[in-house]
Formats: C-alpha cells, structure tokens, sequence
C-alpha cells in the first residue's frame, strides 16, 4: 500500500486532536493550547482550529520548556477557558457525531485532560469519545517487539512523518494523524 487510494475507508478522513497543557496530572493541569484539524485521504489539511488559552493558573517553567508557551503570553494573547473549551468540545462532538474517527496521539491524555476542563468550567463534557484512534496504542500492538522509546517523535521517525516544531498542538496532531494512515498502509492485514 502506497498511496491514498490504499487506505481503508477509516483512514480516508480523519480529525485529528492535541493539547498543551500547564502539566502532566489530570485532575489538575489545564489546556493551555489545542488543536483539531480535518486530514484527507493524501494526509492534508482541509479544515484546522487553533485555541490558545489563558489557563488563569501560572504555567510552569518546566511546561513552559516542553511547549514554549509563558504565562504572560498566554494571558496577553490567550483565550477565556470556559469559551476555548467549549469551542473544542463542539469541534470534536460535531466530528463524533458524523462518524469521523479523531486521532489523538496518547488520546486517554488528551480526552481526559480535555474532560476534566469541562466539568472545572461547568460544561457538558463529550458524552460519546468515539470513533478514537489512538496511534499509540495501535504502534503497540501491531509491532510489538520494536525496541526504542513510543514518544511521537519516535513514531513519526519510524514511519517516515515529518514532525516540524514538535511540542506544537498543531504540529503534534496533524503528525498523530499521519502516522495513523501510515499504520493503516505498514499494518493493513493486522487492522
């Protein structure tokens, strides 16, 4: 399988799916940034949000390293939260709801970091997360006695992705999505 066209009709359209975030614990942390794009069938954007958020909490220094995001940026250009949020809980219940399947690299993450904001700001949170692929998971399965780390620079080298300004909602997504079509040309008998 090599080009598009071999792709299974999962694969076709995908919404993709990331955040940054103030830290790792998900009762805790908050999206600082966040992205869900449409990716077509050649793995190109057709439709993309972006979010930047003022998490009204200080960001750490050591996420501030990994995301380059300050908290004085975030708070001169940064969205509300309640507003981001449900702005991102619409985009991707609309996909949900249309049977797209949204790739999220690590999504347990991204979903539950993503649910917990939600429930802070007193909004509904997606009451259905499905269709989710998740390239993290699936990379596990299906080549499971692969040596090296799994992190999405990894995978994206593995599987020939072009990974630009990792640490990017934008570019971490658009990557995740990717490297779930490149999944589905490598490994098409086993999925």
């Amino acid at each position: 399988m090599n080009s598009a066209t071999d792709l299974p009709e999962w694969a076709h359209s995908l919404a993709v799916f990331d955040t940054e975030t103030t830290g790792l614990a998900p009762e805790t942390t908050r999206i600082v940034a966040a992205h869900v794009s449409l990716l077509d069938s050649a793995g190109q954007v057709s439709e993309a949000r972006d979010w930047l958020i003022n998490p009204g909490i200080e960001i750490p220094e050591i996420a501030t390293s990994v995301h380059g995001i300050t908290t004085a940026y975030a708070v001169e250009h940064g969205r509300e939260p309640a507003d981001a949020i449900a702005e991102i809980l619409a985009v991707l219940a609309a996909h949900f709801d249309s049977g797209i399947p949204v790739v999220a690299y690590n999504a347990s993450y991204d979903f539950t970091i993503l649910d917990r904001e939600a429930k802070r700001y007193g909004l509904d949170p997606l009451a259905d997360v499905r269709p989710v692929i998740d390239p993290l998971v699936i990379d596990k399965q299906v080549d499971r006695y692969r040596k090296g780390k799994r992190r999405l620079e990894n995978a994206a080298a593995h599987y020939a992705v072009t990974l630009d300004n990792a640490h990017d909602a934008s570019a971490d997504a658009i990557a995740a999505g990717r490297i779930a079509q490149a999944l589905a040309r490598v490994h098409a008998e086993k999925l």
